[in-house]
């Protein structure tokens, strides 16, 4: 397994006072799935907490934390959980089968697809944005939280994270 800390980028974003607000996340968050759901219920966030995981633009994972104990988890390619150490917690965690050597020519999401319902990105809309099999990790993420409406506080955290 690889670590995924050594190539990945943890956000979180947040409503709080009406407003999208946003930070990164530490590196152990890209890494451990509890100390990611741990940081997420830390967040003064009016309704919960997102937490989006770019892992070397490779796949990712968001999770989102709501009161009082509601955990949301999507994972954009299953696939990713026979390489990387994150995506097969999020596997464990949603009690599915990692994929088999046969199943990796095909890329497929797997957890709660209506993760971001009642923020208005149907699971509809939301898998036709994951299907784009030319897109990276980033790009998904950046059109989710465009569509979202935290685009700009997300691409903040983003830059700041990797300078």
């Amino acid at each position: 397994m690889r670590r995924d800390s050594d190539d990945s980028l943890a956000v979180v974003v947040y409503r709080e006072g009406g407003l999208w607000q946003s930070g990164a996340l530490p590196a152990r968050a890209s890494d451990d799935l509890d100390a990611l759901i741990g940081v997420l219920r830390q967040q003064p966030a009016e309704g919960g907490a997102i937490g989006l995981v770019n892992v070397a633009d490779e796949f990712f994972v968001a999770v989102r934390v709501r009161p009082p104990e509601r955990v949301q988890m999507l994972l954009s390619d299953v696939t990713a959980a026979v390489a990387w150490d994150l995506a097969r917690q999020v596997v464990s965690y949603l009690d599915i089968n990692t994929p088999g050597d046969d199943d990796l020519e095909d890329v497929w999401p797997a957890g709660d697809m209506s993760i971001f319902a009642d923020l208005g990105l149907d699971e509809m809309e939301l898998g036709a944005l994951l299907a784009d099999v030319d897109a990276y990790a980033d790009e998904m993420l950046l059109a989710v939280a465009r569509r979202l409406g935290f685009g700009e506080v997300y691409d903040r955290a983003v830059e700041a994270a990797v300078r």
